[in-house]
C-alpha cells in the first residue's frame, strides 16, 4: 500500500488543522492505520490509531481530548483532527498502515509509510 499524506502547515497556539492520508495500491480496510510524529532531535513517537472498520480509536495521553483519528473507507483516507494545538505539538506528522483488524502503537510494527507533513505550532 502507499501513502500520501498531507493537510499540515502553520498555525498559532489554539489553532486547528486536519491532516489526510489517501491510501492506493492495496484494499484499504485490510489495514489498520496510525499517525505518528517526529520533533526534532526526537524518536518517531504514536500520536493515534483507528482499527480496520472504524470503530476502534487509540489515542497518546499528550493529544487525547484535542485530536481526532477518523477513516473513510470509500475514500481509502485516514483523517487526524487536531484542535486546540499547542506549540509541543510541532512535528512532522506521519501515517502509517499494518496489516490486521486493530492497530499497534509501536512503530516497528508498521510496514508501511507516508511522506510526512510539517505541522508548525507558534506560540
Amino acid at each position: 500500500v502507499q501513502l500520501q499524506a498531507s493537510g499540515g502547515g502553520s498555525v498559532q497556539t489554539g489553532g486547528s488543522l486536519r491532516l489526510s492520508c489517501v491510501a492506493s495500491g492495496s484494499t484499504f480496510s485490510d489495514y489498520s492505520m496510525g499517525w505518528f510524529r517526529q520533533a526534532p532531535g526526537k524518536e518517531r513517537a504514536f500520536v493515534a490509531a483507528v482499527n480496520w472498520s472504524g470503530d476502534g480509536t487509540y489515542y497518546a495521553d499528550s493529544v487525547k481530548g484535542r485530536f481526532t483519528i477518523s477513516r473513510d473507507n470509500d475514500k481509502n483516507t485516514v483523517y487526524l483532527q487536531m484542535n486546540s494545538l499547542k506549540p509541543e505539538d510541532t512535528a512532522v506528522y506521519y501515517c502509517a498502515a499494518v496489516e490486521g483488524p486493530e492497530p499497534t502503537g509501536w512503530v516497528h510494527e508498521y510496514g508501511y509509510w507516508g511522506q510526512g507533513t510539517q505541522v508548525t505550532v507558534s506560540s
